[in-house]
């Protein structure tokens, strides 16, 4: 099996803000893994959460570690592979490209879309939210306009947490509750911005205002806090930055209504599997989530969706050079496509193979 990869970089339309910062371009890995004359596809973008900081350069350096152990193994050795690197301390972000393209090969083999090889069917899969950043409220309340117009979206996560504080969060909320019809839900995610105290505040005040569910009230690192949090909140807790993996799930079962699992965090799709049937065998309920990820690891975690009953699969929609093509957005649903492995081509502009 040979391993090789290329770097891309992705800009994105709207510059997207939370409470950690403003992101508006990212480095991200398209990794092809190569054996009996058929090439599996994935992608490693990088993310930062706390402590925990996968940079483009450190997946760049975690590939150059796993491709002399992946010399002499075949793709069907999948288990056998992920052992091994996670035996090698190789980050989770260039794991979920590995493991990726590992699928992708395996239903290129097969000759049917993974969706298909999991038993799952499209017909399940939730519309897809899109993402307000955080912004003044004039102009979170025209991207939220803009992004219903390009989208249809039936749906909208938007960022709180604003270091100005919670009154700034409350008047951008209220902007982009204006911006939007009443039909359109509205989610709310802190990304770890707010206090205890605040956060009870929040939950009160936005369950008055028709929100489904608050994700990472608290930052990564308070956990003990949730337990107050989910005894106290009228809205469902949910958790990302503090959700990593199928361990993680186990461990805030007791303290949370749901979980954000993210294929770059997993480190792939096999442990994305794991961690919503743990998630399941809880009682939790989950949601897809994403990074500055292309259309080539959306339409990865696309595969999944039907598992899930909240879909925040919209990065790739926010890019104005996304080398591949892949799920479509179907009235306001990502959608894989029935084409074998991942169903994932290249545009032409962008790559010359």
């Amino acid at each position: 099996m040979q391993l090789a990869w290329a770097t891309f970089t992705v800009n994105k339309r709207f510059a997207l803000t939370i409470s950690r910062g403003t992101t508006a371009r990212t480095v991200n890995v398209w990794v092809r893994i190569e054996a009996d004359g058929i090439e599996g596809w994935g992608e490693a973008s990088p993310f930062s959460i706390g402590d925990i900081r996968q940079s483009t350069e450190a997946i760049l350096e975690d590939l150059v570690k796993a491709q002399p152990l992946l010399t002499n193994r075949h793709p069907l050795e999948r288990e056998r592979i992920e052992n091994l690197l996670i035996t090698a301390g190789i980050g989770s972000a260039a794991r979920a490209a590995i493991d990726i393209a590992l699928w992708d090969w395996l239903g290129k083999r097969t000759g049917l879309p993974v969706w298909r090889m999991l038993g799952l069917s499209r017909e399940t899969v939730p519309p897809t939210s899109v993402t307000i950043g955080i912004n003044p409220p004039e102009v979170a309340r025209q991207r939220t306009r803009d992004w219903l117009q390009l989208t249809n979206a039936k749906s909208l996560k938007v960022k709180l947490g604003n270091p100005a504080g919670v009154a700034a969060d409350q008047a951008m909320f209220e902007a982009v509750r204006q911006g939007a019809p009443q039909s359109v839900a509205v989610r709310v995610d802190a990304n770890g911005g707010w206090s205890l105290q605040d956060a009870l505040t929040m939950c009160h005040w936005l369950a008055e205002r028709g929100v489904e569910y608050v994700e990472q009230p608290l930052p990564r690192g308070a956990e003990n806090e949730l337990r107050t949090l989910f005894r106290e909140s009228p809205l469902p807790i949910f958790v990302d930055e503090s959700c990593l993996d199928a361990r993680d799930v186990v461990r805030l079962a007791d303290r949370v209504h749901g979980v954000n699992l993210k294929l770059m965090k997993c480190g792939g799709l096999s442990e994305a599997w794991r961690a919503i049937h743990a998630a399941q065998a809880f009682g939790l309920q989950i949601m897809l989530g994403c990074y500055s990820d292309s259309s080539l690891a959306i339409s990865a975690a696309s595969q999944i969706a039907p598992l899930a009953q909240f879909v925040d699969l919209d990065s790739h929609l926010n890019l104005r050079d996304d080398p591949f093509i892949g799920a479509a957005l179907v009235e306001g649903r990502v959608l894989p496509c029935d084409a074998p492995g991942l169903g994932v081509q290249l545009r032409g502009m962008f790559w010359s193979v």
